[in-house]
């Protein structure tokens, strides 16, 4: 791979039950670098490709002010969400040997972002995001340019949002707005309109189907979406559909807040499990784990024997694996 990809990611506070196990899926992404500031501890687990720059969040906020000179001082982390358009300018000189840099969060896992990040569509494209027509705060690449790394500055009154100590879904809102300002119009009218803006040019917003629980219509056409997911040896796949998927974003597992409105009246299902996870994340290098409702459980051993003999094969054998276990 020639293209250098870093994930940037401010993340103060408590590190989450399953941080060693979103590492182990970033280790097996070994060319792909993670840059995270945080006043965390180390992680029991290590992987080569995270680094962490240890900072306290005072000491964050006051380096932020510094570099967008304004008042950035929210008492709550979750109000880091906001910062993340400015992410690529705050720490340019952190990444200037990376060609493209990225936002991104915690509560995902990841499969394998190079079989999606290829080359070709890294070299085609100067932006891309994992949703049709909007910038996705769990993930989104950018083209580690000058324009990309100010465009945060072309949303109008930038500095009072971010000077705001309240969070108001800056990454995925307005910041959208910049790459794609006319996204209900057809494909032939916005490319007539990106003559105006550099911005709108080059840009890749494919559905990936990575948000469980959302109002996103999945693969076939329905609103159900897959409740059992199977991470094994840097692969992600679920019980439902015969592809791989770049990561899972399980945030409607863990919290109600984002829920489609028929759903909120409930308590999110992990906020009923006595223990969160359920796997020795020293063995799941090898014997994977499953994400679902419950938590995060070892695989089912019949799955598993199935992955333990493919684990060698080509990608359209992993297809037609999980197609075998979805008939079952």
């Amino acid at each position: 791979m020639n293209n250098k990809i870093v994930i940037v990611i401010p993340y103060f506070g408590r590190w989450p039950d399953w941080i060693n196990l979103f590492i182990e899926s970033c280790k097996f992404n070994h060319d792909i670098d993670w840059l995270f500031y945080t006043d965390c501890p180390l992680p029991e687990n290590y992987a080569h490709n995270i680094e962490y720059k240890q900072i306290s969040f005072s000491a964050y906020k006051q380096l932020v002010s510094q570099e967008l000179e304004i008042e950035f001082n929210p008492k709550d982390s979750y109000k880091l969400c906001d910062l993340k358009p400015a992410l690529g300018y705050i720490h340019r000189t952190e990444i200037e040997q990376y060609d493209f840099f990225c936002f991104g969060d915690l509560d995902v896992i990841y499969g394998d972002l190079r079989y999606f990040l290829t080359d070709q569509l890294l070299n085609k494209y100067d932006v891309i995001g994992t949703h049709n027509l909007r910038l996705s705060g769990h993930f989104c690449a950018f083209r580690n340019n000058q324009r990309n790394r100010e465009a945060f500055k072309k949303i109008k009154n930038w500095q009072t949002y971010l000077s705001n100590p309240h969070h108001l879904s800056l990454d995925e809102s307005k910041f959208s707005k910049i790459f794609v300002p006319h996204r209900k119009h057809p494909n032939w009218l916005r490319k007539l309109w990106s003559i105006s803006s550099r911005h709108q040019r080059k840009v890749y917003f494919r559905e990936q189907y990575t948000t469980i629980l959302s109002s996103i219509t999945w693969l076939d056409g329905t609103k159900i979406h897959p409740q059992e997911w199977y991470w094994y040896k840097g692969k992600l796949l679920n019980n439902r559909n015969e592809r791989e998927f770049m990561y899972l974003h399980f945030m409607n597992w863990k919290s109600n807040r984002w829920l489609p409105k028929q759903y909120r009246n409930k308590p999110p299902a992990w906020s009923k499990l006595p223990k969160l996870v359920n796997v020795n994340w020293q063995a799941v290098n090898e014997d994977g784990f499953q994400i679902s409702e419950k938590g995060f459980t070892p695989l089912k051993q019949s799955i598993k024997d199935k992955l333990t003999k493919l684990s060698n094969t080509t990608n359209n054998n992993l297809y037609l694996l999980l197609s075998i276990i979805t008939l079952q």
